[in-house]
């Protein structure tokens, strides 16, 4: 596959993933012709939302969108997914920590915000529910009652990730403490997109299976979290392993991933953790570093078929190994990579 790149700069940041914007008003509001969301790496989710914009003369622009997040502001860290569900934009947390641990409970959160709204004046309005691990039980749970078996985490990531977060919030009273065990995994959320029913698809960096397999967890009542009224959790409904992604002896996590329509999806997978910045995932886990990332497809199995998911090879994207975002756009491939302190779009 041919790629052209086009460098933009927003706020000396790197992104992750891609959204086409479909809002009208968002459009006419840059003169662009075409634009996509993603979520900047720094700071909190209000501040690291933007857009990068295609104007009607051809040339690319990046804008840093405003948000007011009320009184959810300055309490969330490490956006990393996006999806749509109707008129609504969701942003969704990694629910992970820095290279080397704890879990942080800031990146455990899900937002959302109507993309009609980030085309008007002033600062578009974002929901932000904080749920405080629950999300981290609840896969877990799934996890261990599925008949696919994830890669047991080594010693030095179970010390760091669960034990480590677990002692933090006993010793600060935190009622989320309870809501870890330290048989745990710690979940990494890089991926998402929502089904035709409804549901959320979230895609995980990590864990992955015993055999080095993506894995894929299924989510429903993402919306009731958002009623304040009556507020109610999301349940993990099922979990899914992909296979024919994973090159022998390696360990391959979600990296981004889109719906593309009739059921399909696809999706770019790769390394579980970046190499040289001091992981304590790929200290225990070095399969899982040098993996270049891959384009893929697959189409999910009815509900009353079988966990495992066979994808297939649209691109391999080698030399790349840090591909962070994908769209499906007009019937072209566009990703987006994470280069340091800037953000670079390839298209195809």
């Amino acid at each position: 596959m041919t790629l052209t790149s086009v460098e933009l700069a927003v706020g000396c940041n790197e992104a992750s993933d891609l959204l086409p914007v479909l809002a009208p008003e968002v459009l006419a509001a840059h003169g662009a012709r075409r634009a996509f969301w993603t979520v900047l790496d720094e700071g909190t989710v209000e501040q690291c939302l933007a857009l990068l914009l295609e104007r009607q003369d051809g040339i690319w622009t990046a804008h840093h969108a405003a948000f007011d997040a009320g009184v959810e502001t300055g309490r969330t860290e490490d956006g990393e997914a996006l999806a749509r569900s109707g008129e609504w934009v969701y942003v969704i947390g990694s629910h992970f920590g820095s290279k080397g641990g704890p879990l942080r409970p800031k990146r455990a959160f899900f937002a959302r915000f109507r993309e009609a709204d980030a085309g008007r004046p002033g600062a578009a309005g974002l929901q932000i529910v904080r749920n405080q691990f629950r999300l981290h039980r609840l896969v877990n749970d799934a996890l261990a009652a599925a008949d696919i078996t994830p890669l047991p985490p080594g010693n030095r990531v179970r010390t760091r990730f669960i034990v480590e977060t677990i002692n933090r919030g006993t010793a600060r009273e935190k009622t989320w403490a309870t809501r870890l065990t330290p048989g745990d995994l710690p979940l990494n959320v890089e991926a998402a997109a929502f089904t035709p029913s409804g549901t959320l698809l979230l895609g995980l960096r990590f864990p992955v299976t015993e055999k080095g397999e993506p894995v894929l967890v299924e989510v429903a009542g993402v919306e009731g979290m958002f009623d304040d009224d009556s507020r109610t959790w999301p349940e993990v409904v099922r979990a899914y392993a992909l296979t024919g992604v994973t090159p022998p002896g390696a360990l391959v996590g979600f990296r981004a991933l889109t719906a593309v329509g009739d059921g399909m999806y696809e999706a770019v997978v790769g390394s579980i953790d970046a190499l040289g910045k001091g992981s304590v995932l790929l200290d225990d886990h070095p399969e899982g570093g040098d993996v270049t990332s891959r384009h893929i497809r697959f189409r999910l199995p009815t509900p009353d078929g079988g966990r495992q998911v066979a994808a297939e090879l649209i691109a391999d994207l080698a030399p790349f190994h840090n591909v962070e975002g994908l769209a499906v756009a007009g019937g072209q491939h566009v990703y987006v990579t994470d280069e340091d302190h800037r953000v670079a779009v390839w298209l195809s």
